[in-house]
């Protein structure tokens, strides 16, 4: 399994990251419907995790937590104080606090995969799981838009009250394609290049630190120096745009899901 893409060649030329990164070749069942890669397998990896940590954070709850329980306690609590009661109120927020709970931390444990030794990649870095999150978040708008004002919900949403007759034909356009169509597609664009960015600038500094160190002569060895300490700054950053993809993906889902519960719905 290559971590990183190739730096040098034979000649001793430096190779920075390719897209093809994104496309890893298959590690099991090839040639079959169920075919895994090397990012389908960080996916799995990702989610058997998750289903652990809040395994043994819960397994034996007590009145005084401990370092375990307090851990997911206190991620269970953001989510449900900062996002889910913060912007649908107490009733609301406890009947979608399973679904923006389960989207957060899935983002976040695909995104940290990024920066993990022998993984170095996000499972959200191609398209599949953004794209499937932000079609659930958008079956969550409509299914709570429709299920508050079933008779007016797509009423009002395309023909805002209060607006003049005449300024429907501009007006409607818009509010479809701003309510029904960008939504999705700006949720999983957002999502996936902040990935992909992330993925290829680690790679870069990386590859060319192994460049500088191994393939340089002279004193532009030095340069590996510079290189690395990029690395691990961008290394950091990459882990505040994990956690901060995670929560404004969940943070959107919450303020469409409060759109769609709005009095004039």
């Amino acid at each position: 399994m290559n971590v990183f893409v190739p730096t040098a060649t034979d000649d001793g030329t430096f190779h920075g990251p390719s897209i093809d990164e994104f496309f890893p070749p298959v590690i099991f069942f090839e040639g079959t419907n169920f075919e895994i890669n090397r990012i389908i397998l960080i996916r799995f990896i990702a989610v058997l995790a998750i289903l652990l940590i809040f395994w043994l954070g819960t397994r034996r709850m007590k009145v005084i937590p401990g370092r375990g329980q307090s851990l997911v306690e206190m991620g269970l609590d953001f989510v449900r104080v900062n996002i889910a009661e913060d912007l649908l109120g107490k009733k609301d927020g406890k009947r979608f606090l399973p679904l923006l709970t389960t989207i957060f931390f899935m983002v976040l444990f695909m995104n940290i995969t990024g920066i993990i030794p022998f993984l170095n990649i996000a499972g959200t870095s191609v398209i599949g799981v953004p794209l499937v999150l932000a079609v659930v978040a958008y079956v969550a708008f409509i299914y709570a838009g429709v299920k508050k004002s079933p008779s007016n919900f797509f009423r009002n949403a395309l023909f805002p009250p209060g607006v003049p007759k005449f300024l429907y034909i501009i007006v409607t356009p818009i509010e479809f394609l701003s309510a029904f169509v960008l939504r999705p597609v700006t949720l999983t664009l957002r999502l996936l290049m902040n990935m992909v960015v992330g993925h290829l600038l680690l790679v870069l500094f990386f590859s060319a630190t192994q460049f500088f160190f191994f393939n340089a002569d002279g004193l532009f060895k030095l340069f590996g120096l510079g290189t690395i300490a990029f690395g691990f700054v961008f290394t950091l950053f990459e882990i505040l745009v994990a956690v901060l993809q995670a929560y404004v993906f969940a943070l959107l889902t919450a303020v469409y899901i409060q759109l769609a519960l709005a009095e004039e719905h």
